[in-house]
């Protein structure tokens, strides 16, 4: 979804909570992940369901973290099946959660209950000191477990696909700081001409 189609679904949404909703959340993300030392990325580690994985967030995360200079938003896909032979990026599984601690993000994406086996290995990447944060659809043992939740019910008017767009969007947002405000509108028109004209991601 690129940044006019974005800015058309919020106008639609306007008067909901979604559009702050999605925002506040993306803004939680941001700090989560914000870089304490050297190293900006690999900290962010997303995953999803067994029935379900997040791919398209993974590469639109990936696509932000490029135009708003953040690498460290660009996620590690945590895969609950990985065959072989698949490109590095493909091939990080559930393992990968075991060594998450602090200063690690653990990003769940979970439409539907996200499983115990998954459950266990958050909570334990929790207690090792790891940021939770949880786009469901109202598990309440995920959103206990999460830091931080953004739920989108049955009953919401959109679906969880559409909510990942806004946060993803949003998370590359106010990435510049306050006192680069002169250059901060000609980067963001040079932003949005390279989101209308770039080609959809291939990695994924």
């Amino acid at each position: 979804m690129d940044a006019v189609r974005v800015a058309l679904l919020r106008e639609v949404l306007a008067g909901t909570e979604w559009p702050g909703a999605t925002r506040r959340f993306a803004a939680m993300l941001r700090r989560s992940v914000a870089p304490v030392g050297p190293a900006a990325g690999g900290r962010l580690l997303l995953v999803g369901t067994e029935g379900y994985e997040p791919w398209h967030l993974a590469a639109h995360l990936v696509d932000e973290a490029a135009w708003s200079g953040q690498p460290e938003l660009a996620p590690t896909l945590v895969r609950h099946r990985v065959l072989p032979d698949e490109p590095p990026h493909l091939s990080v599984g559930l393992g990968r959660l075991a060594a998450a601690g602090r200063g690690h993000t653990v990003l769940v994406v979970a439409p539907g209950p996200p499983g115990e086996g998954l459950l266990e290995r958050v909570h334990d990447a929790r207690r090792a000191g790891a940021t939770v944060l949880s786009l469901d659809g109202g598990d309440e043992e995920l959103g206990g477990l999460a830091h931080d939740a953004l739920s989108v019910p049955d009953d919401a008017g959109l679906d969880l696909d559409t909510v990942q767009h806004l946060v993803s969007a949003a998370a590359g947002e106010n990435s510049l700081p306050v006192q680069r405000g002169p250059r901060r509108l000609r980067d963001r028109l040079s932003r949005l001409a390279d989101q209308l004209t770039a080609p959809p991601p291939i990695r994924w």
